[in-house]
């Protein structure tokens, strides 16, 4: 799809417009959309089977090619899915797309390993599946497709995606863009297709058809119970509540800057991101202080923390109005009015408060007192229910650390540092935006994406 303009507004608002008037979805040989669920895998299935019967060189040019294409486009995705879903900030998406494209690893996640010995020799390979139906958020929409479109066709696999209804424009246009780099270089057709209409009937037919080996679900827990009652091989990406523990030995005023910094990264959409403080009481008020410095806003007031509850929580639940919002718009809606370098509201609270058991998804960050660091240790369990997902700690006490880690058991558990340190912005390790905790896979690459073989030669090439 070709575009007359310069001004990324104008592109934006074509594409949305083309969208929606159904242009995008109209010839599926063209982009990988499709207006049929079993057609989208049958045209899948036989991209597939092209890919597996390449070299591995095949694959390597795709990756590069869906690298080098996105990377002109991170900002209009960024701005499209602010715009659709008024969720995030467009800086922080664009930078999620940058790493995502940068960091997702490619073919030297597939090592194969070998037993050599009297017997003979066993090679032991990774695989692909096939074709993978994967569900995605309205939170990482983009981000989620180009980090599983590049594992996936990495480990050999096709992949059909049902995109959260709520962030379809993006989806769609994402899919088209991995589809034109694709051909640049020779690829399949519809390797990487997804669905004009996404509803949860079409994501139940995607995961009843008999053609999908793999199910990957990156979303709320409902979805993920969904695919790993399928009977199917699942990887599920929960929800999550990460806490953060801050003790008397941290650098206070690197550790307020880290959670105020982590908190608010796209508007505390990421599942990673800080959720709630429990700080120990010496330090607390000093934490404070150095969290405003660094664009947190302290509300004190009881009467306007309880109005500022019954916004944004609803039975429970955020209330989706709130979610992914700028701390600025959420205080405006109190009556606060502050400048643009407000990023998060800050608040103390006791543990059981509403704030601090419920992930929130959005720049509101509770803080819990406890009297010492292994108080802290036993509340930031309880608070992160269990979900075994992320944790942060700011401490120098070694034993702190390493009590804090075990006892936690979470996927991901970032010393010293912002939360997205963890996805590998600005911390050591690849990026990716399927954190498999419920089903073990953790931070998922391509090799979570392939089954392991086992070839055996029997009484040769065992060269001793």
């Amino acid at each position: 799809m070709e575009f007359e303009v310069n001004n990324i507004e104008e592109i934006v608002e074509l594409i949305m417009k083309k969208i929606t008037e159904g242009d995008i979805a109209s010839n599926n040989s063209k982009n990988g959309v499709f207006n049929n669920v079993d057609e989208a895998i049958d045209e899948a299935k036989k991209a597939q089977e092209i890919l597996f019967s390449s070299k591995l060189e095949m694959r390597e040019k795709i990756v590069t090619s869906i690298r080098d294409t996105l990377k002109n486009h991170t900002l209009e995705l960024a701005e499209l899915g602010v715009k659709e879903t008024g969720m995030g900030r467009v800086a922080d998406k664009e930078l999620k797309h940058k790493i995502v494209l940068e960091k997702t690893p490619g073919l030297e996640d597939l090592k194969a390993f070998a037993y050599s010995g009297d017997d003979g020799l066993t090679v032991m390979e990774l695989s692909p599946y096939g074709v993978i139906g994967a569900i995605t958020p309205s939170t990482n929409p983009s981000e989620t497709i180009i980090c599983n479109s590049i594992g996936m066709i990495v480990a050999g696999n096709a992949v059909i995606f049902a995109p959260h209804p709520g962030a379809k424009k993006t989806s769609i246009r994402t899919v088209e863009l991995i589809n034109e780099a694709i051909k640049k270089v020779g690829g399949p057709d519809n390797l990487v297709v997804t669905i004009a209409e996404p509803s949860i009937e079409n994501t139940e037919k995607i995961i009843a058809n008999p053609n999908i080996k793999m199910l990957v679900a990156t979303g709320g827990p409902g979805v993920v119970k969904t695919v790993m009652s399928s009977g199917k091989k699942a990887i599920g990406a929960g929800a999550g509540n990460p806490p953060v523990l801050v003790d008397e030995t941290a650098d206070i005023e690197k550790a307020a800057k880290d959670i105020v910094a982590g908190c608010s990264f796209d508007n505390n959409l990421p599942c990673i991101a800080e959720k709630e403080v429990v700080a120990v009481d010496s330090i607390v008020n000093y934490l404070i202080f150095e969290m405003q410095k660094n664009g947190a806003y302290l509300l004190k007031d009881k009467e306007l923390i309880e109005k500022l509850l019954s916004m944004v929580l609803k039975n429970g639940s955020p209330d989706r109005k709130y979610v992914g919002k700028d701390a600025k718009y959420i205080l405006k809606q109190i009556g606060i009015e502050v400048s643009d370098e407000i990023k998060v509201i800050i608040l103390e609270t006791s543990k059981e408060h509403p704030f601090a058991v419920t992930e929130l998804l959005m720049p509101v960050l509770p803080i819990i007192r406890v009297k010492d660091a292994l108080e802290g240790i036993k509340v930031a369990k309880d608070l992160e229910h269990g979900l075994r997902h992320t944790a942060m700690i700011h401490s120098k006490n070694i034993d702190i650390l390493t009590k804090y880690a075990r006892e936690m058991e979470t996927t991901i558990l970032v010393k010293n540092g912002p939360s997205y340190a963890g996805i590998g912005v600005g911390g050591e390790g690849h990026t990716t935006f399927t954190i498999a905790g419920p089903t073990g896979e953790g931070l998922t690459s391509a090799k979570s994406f392939a089954r392991n073989r086992r070839c055996v030669l029997v009484g040769g090439f065992s060269i001793k």
